[in-house]
């Protein structure tokens, strides 16, 4: 095999589908790796006995190629596979806990093109993979260490298909939102991306009682995400102002974000929602250890109104699977990405799309407001972010200046409750720089300043 040796990147496998790492053959030694692993896993703590994995898909047309695959190395090491067919990525992690299953995989590639799918692990609870884990599974794969192990006749695994699931994961989400509480006279528009919630969100909708107007519920296996879900917000706050609805929510492929619109069309993002749900759970006393996690890309005025309501933010790498990890660290039960990616665990064991939907939905009906107040609840930072082409990636404080520049800018936007923050992306040749304060002004004076030197010394 001609792939590279590492395989995992920060959320699963993913890559163009056919194409190394993301192809039948790597699929099907993902399928014999994993099984091994969480068979022994599961065997230290229930014992012996059938195992099995739950596995579900988006909707992309590689889907089929990748579930094939991987599920006969799955059953090649004598572990069953419960298929679940197209469901979200949170409802793979549902249904693995429900089922009570060793491990849980969903080939998705979430937000990407069509062209491109993935393969992301769910542990026995739910919860993604740690580093270890995946380690584990990735060295099996390239060191051929399980090619001998090969069990015949009966111990073979079998294939099941869960009928069921769709309806399982429904009841799930459903359980979240107050009995005492209906959608009536609620008009919300839908946009599923031609994704994987195609039928799971609005029918959940519409057994709440709201009059749900429907678009991306057609996928053809090109479609997803193409000009439509939380990757073009701007159709869905088009078609709440046109169909003069309450809401309107748009999901990724797998559904596992989501972005709202609200009544008079204004795009309401992953800020704004933990704003809105944060402060709701710190005056209901219900937000553990009154924390909030998100990533460093949240903005600053999500942390100032926060504070000022007696809570705490702690800041994480990007990347839900580093807010989960810190919430399971510090016990805490919300928090998420600006992106839309928003997890709360009272509910759920990762981010999830619908059950974010559903609790702001739950706030804006026991508060008897709409939307577009719930947002004001908090004062967006200004922000600026310049990104520069550099050649290489030289260390900040190799540059003549930046390191005294960045500090500068850092004393001076604190003592108004703004910040700094100088990266390199991770995946272009490129330095990112992120200023928020309070004055526009002085945003743009520090950019020119730390900007200048990076540009002379190391731009492209």
């Amino acid at each position: 095999m001609s792939s590279p040796q590492k395989i995992f990147g920060t959320d699963g496998v993913r890559g163009t589908a056919n194409v190394e790492p993301v192809t039948a053959e790597t699929a099907l030694r993902l399928g014999r790796a994993a099984a091994y692993v969480f068979k022994n896993l599961e065997r230290q703590s229930r014992g012996r006995g059938r195992h099995k994995i739950v596995l579900g898909k988006d909707t992309r047309l590689s889907g089929y190629m990748l579930e094939n695959a991987i599920s006969s190395g799955i059953l090649s090491m004598g572990v069953d596979v419960l298929f679940i067919g197209p469901l979200p990525t949170p409802g793979v992690a549902y249904i693995t806990r429900s089922l009570r299953a060793d491990a849980g995989i969903v080939i998705t590639a979430s937000h990407n093109p069509y062209a491109d799918n993935g393969i992301k692990f769910f542990r026995a609870d739910g919860y993604k993979l740690d580093d270890k884990i995946e380690d584990k599974i990735e060295n099996l794969v390239f060191s051929g260490e399980i090619e001998n192990i090969r069990p015949t006749a009966d111990a073979v695994g079998k294939a099941v298909r869960i009928d069921d699931a769709l309806g399982r994961y429904i009841e799930f989400a459903k359980a979240g939102f107050p009995r005492g509480l209906t959608l009536e006279g609620m008009r919300i528009v839908v946009d599923c991306a031609h994704g994987a919630a195609y039928k799971s969100t609005p029918c959940v909708l519409r057994e709440l009682g709201a009059e749900v107007v429907v678009y991306g519920n057609q996928p053809d296996g090109m479609n997803i995400n193409h000009d439509c879900g939380s990757m073009h917000p701007e159709a869905i706050c088009r078609k709440v102002v046109e169909h003069q609805a309450q809401l309107g929510i748009a999901h990724d492929g797998d559904a596992d974000r989501v972005l709202l619109c609200d009544e008079k069309g204004r795009l309401i993002d992953g800020d704004d929602i933990m704003a809105v749900a944060s402060l709701d759970m710190l005056a209901q006393k219900t937000l553990a250890e009154k924390t909030l996690v998100t990533t460093v890309m949240s903005n600053a005025g999500l942390e100032a109104a926060v504070k000022s309501a007696g809570g705490r933010v702690i800041r994480t790498a990007v990347g839900d699977r580093h807010v989960i990890d810190e919430m399971l660290r510090g016990g805490f039960n919300f928090g998420g990405e600006q992106s839309g990616h928003l997890i709360f665990r009272d509910f759920g064991t990762t981010g999830d799309g619908l059950v974010a939907a559903l609790q702001t939905l739950r706030i804006m009906k026991t508060r008897k407001r709409p939307l577009s107040k719930l947002a004001r609840c908090w004062t967006r930072f200004p922000q600026l972010v310049v990104n520069v082409k550099v050649r290489e990636k030289k260390p900040f404080d190799q540059i003549n200046d930046v390191a005294k520049l960045v500090r500068q800018a850092e004393q001076e936007l604190k003592k108004q409750g703004g910040r700094v923050l100088l990266r390199y992306s991770g995946t272009e040749p490129k330095a990112r720089l992120l200023l928020e304060g309070r004055d526009a002004r002085v945003l743009k004076n520090w950019s020119e300043k730390i900007i200048g030197p990076i540009r002379k010394q190391i731009g492209a």
